[in-house]
Formats: C-alpha cells, sequence, structure tokens
C-alpha cells in the first residue's frame, strides 16, 4: 500500500510540473481543441470541464466494478448491518460536520450552499480506499475482513452522494433567496420521487439484474469453451463499460450501478476465485489511476486557491485540516463498537482517518456545476443573483480538499512507519554515541557498533579476493571434513612420520635414548607438532602414495581412502 499511496502522490505532482503552469508538456486545453473550433473561454472550460466529467466517470465505474468483484460472495447481504451503519448515520454526520465548518470558515450566503459544498467531499473516494487496503502494509496491518468493509462501504457510499447533494440544490432551486416558483414541497417531492425513486433505487436493480445475467452468460460460455482466457480476463472491465454506458443513457446512477454489478456479478464467488492469482485487472486499474491523477495535476486551478473572492488563503489550509480530522474520525470512533470488523481502537482510528476525498469527489463537484447552469441560471447562462458564487466557491473548497487528502493520506504511512521506527533509531545513536565518547579509542569503538562504526571503519575486505591471495602464497588450509585443517605443506619428515605412523611402528624419537628428538621432529617442532610452512607450490598426496614413500604396506581398507594434504 505504501508505494501504491506514494504513485498517487507522485502522479499528482507530475501533472503539476508537466502541466501547463510548469513545463507545459501535459496541455488540457490543446486537447481539448478550443482554438482550432474557434471556442470562447467559457465555451473552452464547458469541454474541458465535459472531458474531466467523463474521465472520472469511466475511472469510478472501473474501479466499482472491480471493488465489487474483490467482495466475497453475498458479502453486501451477509454484512449488511455494519454496512448500513457506515453509510447511513455515519454519512449523514460527515456530511453536517463538513458543511458546518465550510458554513463557519468560508461564509457561504446561505447554510443551504455549505450542504451542497459538504455533500460532494463526503461519499468516502474508491479509488484511494482501494489503494489502502493493496499491498503489503494492508496484508500485514490490516485485518482481510476490515480490508473487506472499507471496499464495501467506499463503493456503496460513493454513488449515495446523491441524495446529499441534491437534498442541497433542490432546496437552494425551490426556498432559496432567489427562488421564484414552488416551495419545501416541490422540493421535497422531487428529491424522493427523483434522487431516491429514479436515481438510486432503479440503479440498484438494474446493476443487480446486469451483474446476474453477464455471471450466467460468462457461466454459459465457458462451459462450453466460447470463451478463451484473455477475453474471460478483461469480462469485468467490458462489464464497467457496458453499465457505465446504458446508465448515462437513462440517467440513472451509473457509478452505484457499477458497483451493485460488480458484486452480483461474483455474488457465487466464481470469477472472483477464478481471477485472483491475475494481474491483469490491477494492472488496468493502475493504469485508470495514474492516468486520473496526472490529469488533475495538470488541470487543477492552482491560481484559484491563492485568488480568489471567496476564501483566502490563509482560512482556506485550517479548512482542510479540520475537514480531514473531523470529517469521519469522531463518527467512525463512536460506532466502532457496533461494527465487529473493528476489535481494537487503532483499528478504529485508522477506519476513521482514512476516509480519503478523491476521484468521486470531483465527479460530484461537476454534478453540481451541471445542475446550477441547467436549473439555477437563465438562458443566456447567468447564475441566479443568490448562487452567482455557488460554483465558484464549490469549485474552490472541493478542488483543495482533494489535493489535502492525497497528500496527507498519501504520505501518512510511510511518515508512520518512519515515526515507527523513530525511537528504535533514536536508541541506536543515543548508546552509539555515548559508547564512542566515553571510550578513549573513539574510533576502535566506533567500528564496533553498527551505525558509528560505518562512518569511521574501513572498507570491507573482499573475501574472495582474500582467499586468492592465500592460495598463491600457500597459506590458504584445506579442510577435511571431519579430520580438521591440513598444513600448507607436508615435507620429507613429515612422509616418514606418517609412513611410519601407516606401518605400525609410530617412532616418537631414538630407543636408546627416548628423550632425545629424531632430526624429523626437530624439524617439526617436536613429536605431535607440525609447524605450516608456506610455499608457493601446492600438492595433493594420496594415502597410498605417502606409504609408498616409506617402503610400508597398508591393508586394502586403507588403500581405498585418498587423503588431501599439502
Amino acid at each position: 500500500m505504501c508505494g501504491l499511496t506514494s504513485q498517487i502522490v507522485l502522479s499528482l505532482l507530475v501533472g503539476v510540473a508537466f502541466g501547463p503552469y510548469a513545463a507545459n508538456w501535459i496541455r488540457p486545453w490543446s486537447y481539448a481543441a478550443c482554438h482550432p473550433d474557434g471556442l470562447t473561454d467559457t465555451q473552452c472550460d464547458d469541454r474541458l470541464m465535459a472531458i474531466t466529467l467523463n474521465f472520472s466517470r469511466l475511472v469510478l465505474g472501473v474501479q466499482l466494478v472491480l471493488a465489487g468483484v474483490q467482495l466475497p460472495s453475498k458479502y453486501l447481504w451477509k454484512q449488511l448491518k455494519p454496512i448500513l451503519l457506515l453509510i447511513g448515520p455515519g454519512m449523514t454526520c460527515m456530511w453536517m460536520a463538513t458543511s458546518l465548518i465550510v458554513w463557519g470558515l468560508v461564509g457561504t450566503p446561505s447554510f443551504l450552499h455549505a450542504l451542497a459544498v459538504g455533500a460532494c467531499v463526503t461519499p468516502t473516494d474508491p479509488v484511494l480506499s482501494a489503494v489502502i487496503v493493496k499491498g503489503k502494509f494492508a496484508d500485514k496491518n490490516i485485518p482481510k475482513d476490515l480490508q473487506d468493509l472499507i471496499v464495501a462501504e467506499s463503493g456503496a457510499n460513493d454513488g449515495l452522494g446523491y441524495p446529499f447533494l441534491f437534498f442541497a440544490l433542490y432546496l437552494i432551486k425551490y426556498i432559496g433567496l432567489g427562488a421564484t416558483e414552488g416551495g419545501a414541497g416541490d422540493a421535497m417531492g422531487l428529491w424522493f420521487a427523483f434522487t431516491w425513486g429514479y436515481t438510486i433505487i432503479l440503479s440498484i436493480i438494474y446493476g443487480a439484474v446486469v451483474g446476474w445475467v453477464a455471471k450466467e452468460l460468462l457461466h454459459f460460455a465457458e462451459e462450453r469453451n466460447y470463451v478463451d482466457r484473455e477475453s474471460f480476463l478483461v469480462f469485468a472491465i467490458a462489464l464497467a463499460l457496458f453499465v457505465l454506458g446504458t446508465c448515462g443513457m437513462i440517467g440513472t446512477d451509473d457509478v452505484l450501478a457499477c458497483f451493485i454489478a460488480g458484486n452480483t456479478f461474483t455474488w457465487d464467488d466464481w470469477f472472483r476465485l477464478e481471477t485472483k492469482d491475475d494481474s491483469l485487472q490491477p494492472t488496468v486499474d493502475m493504469l485508470l489511476n495514474v492516468s486520473i491523477f496526472l490529469w488533475y495535476g495538470a488541470y487543477l486551478p492552482w491560481k484559484s486557491f491563492a485568488n480568489n473572492s471567496i476564501i483566502p488563503l490563509s482560512r482556506l489550509i485550517p479548512l482542510g485540516l479540520l475537514v480531514l480530522i473531523l470529517r469521519r474520525l469522531p463518527w467512525v470512533f463512536g460506532m466502532h463498537s457496533w461494527i465487529d470488523q473493528i476489535r481494537e481502537v487503532r483499528q478504529a482510528i485508522f477506519v476513521g482517518f482514512f476516509g480519503p476525498i478523491g476521484v468521486s469527489a470531483i465527479f460530484y463537484l461537476f454534478i453540481s456545476i451541471e445542475f446550477i447552469e441547467e436549473h439555477l441560471s437563465n438562458d443566456d447562462g447567468v447564475p441566479r443573483q443568490d448562487v452567482k458564487d455557488l460554483a465558484e466557491t464549490i469549485t474552490i473548497v472541493v478542488w483543495f480538499l482533494v489535493v489535502c487528502s492525497i497528500v496527507v493520506h498519501g504520505l501518512s504511512i510511510p511518515l508512520g512507519k518512519l515515526g515507527y521506527l523513530a525511537p528504535r533509531i533514536h536508541r541506536v545513536l543515543s548508546e552509539s554515541l555515548s559508547e564512542s565518547l566515553s571510550n578513549q579509542n573513539s574510533i576502535a569503538a566506533g567500528r564496533r557498533n553498527p551505525v558509528i562504526g560505518r562512518l569511521f571503519s574501513p572498507s570491507p575486505e573482499d573475501p574472495e579476493a582474500n582467499l586468492a591471495t592465500r592460495v598463491r602464497q600457500g597459506t590458504a588450509p584445506i579442510t577435511r571434513t571431519g579430520c580438521g585443517t591440513l598444513p600448507s605443506k607436508i615435507n620429507e619428515c613429515e612422509l616418514e612420520i606418517r609412513g611410519n605412523e601407516a606401518s605400525g611402528s609410530r617412532r616418537t624419537g631414538n630407543p636408546e635414548n627416548p628423550g632425545a628428538r629424531t632430526d624429523c621432529e626437530a624439524e617439526t617442532g617436536g613429536s605431535g607438532t607440525r609447524t605450516p610452512a608456506k610455499s608457493v607450490r601446492r600438492e595433493i598426496v594420496f594415502f597410498d602414495e605417502v606409504v609408498g614413500a616409506v617402503g610400508s604396506e597398508v591393508d586394502d581398507s586403507s588403500r581405498s581412502r585418498p587423503t588431501v594434504s599439502t
């Protein structure tokens, strides 16, 4: 996970560095073909907004289908209670907390405007959430059931951002300061009928039906060998594209339908187990994630953060910090005792803190701007007086919160690892410095400890080169298994001694003078003591050759066993 989250941060930074504000290698305005088509700046911005919206929708759709496929069999039904807790009271508290912070720091003309801004960043981004629960860090520190819960919550609440957003937008339209028709009853009627009935419920039914039909068709084709392995692996991605296109045609919630379709598609766990060890889907997923954040880095309105008429940068930074801390953490921590997957306090803090804001927030940002242009503006595209700054407010706040979340959540795990190792590093450094300062020979002491020693100790010798030098000099020992080390050279006296030992005579000196030593013993340094001699020339003398040199006889068993010497 650490590497994947760093990839997201690096992708955003590379997009900034290669974008129009720096190297100008990535040119969103050129890709939109604004100048060849003779578009005005406003028309060009609308085209770029449409490109970014549909690019975000594509990434969300594929990511949500893959997230649904990764969940175990019948997961949404088996774990209905914790999911409902997180997407019901959990999302509501997140929405209200964010809206209150925005209302207090931005100073929107109406609390309804703050509710619209808060609704855009309420859903947990499935793209960044999927990155967090993947990798070695997640496998080691996050239980599997908790990983599944995070994926399921991020997939479900992403599509459920529509009710929170349109609750505020419908009220702004009908009871706002510039409202000219209808009332609260009309707003709530549209909210229940269109948002909940047509957008949410229809998308759930449609996604379930499409996912189930796709599963049965793939079973049918696979049993009769109508589909090859390559087509089998990309079927989930094709399913995502199909659901996105058809839901866009009928105007329902395509992102929620993609998640439901993906989970229904693996309702019997067949496809998930068949593609569990495959790397195609993660590769496509990574390419889409890197591409979308590269585009965001180049498209981001960086200048608007410092130069705008909505909120100064001195209040925008505290806004980002407060939203990241208070948007999700207190509410998940308060509910964790009712969620079986969250067993420890540190797990509750982890789930509460890692509620990233990313692609889904940008998706709802452009949905809000579309609504303002279509329903809160006149025929000339001029917004109502009470909402003239609403689009700019949503744009600045949402983009800034996305940047804050990518940086903070992307770097928190690497920095957390460093903080975990910091006490250990500090202890080792303290002990090393204390030892080196207390010892008179600090360099020698430094060589004995693992940190300071690296600074003062000479570079280690190459053992292979050292061994080759000793072999050329004749000082390298040859070791027999179970018999110890052989001397470097066997001279004639030693050959005579070994021959006598083999023949059973075992002479240790002159029989007439037991205390006197033979010439051979004197040369070797005494009986039983053989001093290795250095010689460039090395020999291998077998046992029968040694015996032959002294004219002794050896039994057959001794002749069959060679002895290595030099």
